[in-house]
């Protein structure tokens, strides 16, 4: 348990943090699974619009420091090809 004051108060602002950054991420694993669902359902339309929104989402995260940005690359270069795929289809 941090004994001086500077420590206490860094550790209230890492659990605020904490707190704050799950939620964001969260957000951002919900976004995916409505992008998923509607390249499940061969929903061309909605999986576009979706994309649009899980990206900027997405990029935001990455901004803020709460996701990575390698991470955030990676996630959004895998979904593009989903929906690429589900054009050719």
């Amino acid at each position: 348990m941090a004994n001086i004051r500077s420590a206490k108060k860094r550790a209230r602002q890492a659990n605020r943090r904490n707190a704050l950054k799950s939620s964001q991420r969260t957000s951002a694993r919900t976004s995916i699974k409505a992008f998923e669902k509607a390249i499940d359902d061969n929903d061309l339309k909605a999986a576009g619009i979706e994309f649009m929104k899980t990206q900027k989402l997405m990029d935001k995260l990455a901004n803020k420091k709460v996701l990575p940005k390698n991470h955030v690359a990676r996630t959004k270069s895998r979904l593009n090809k989903k929906l690429k795929a589900l054009k050719s289809a």
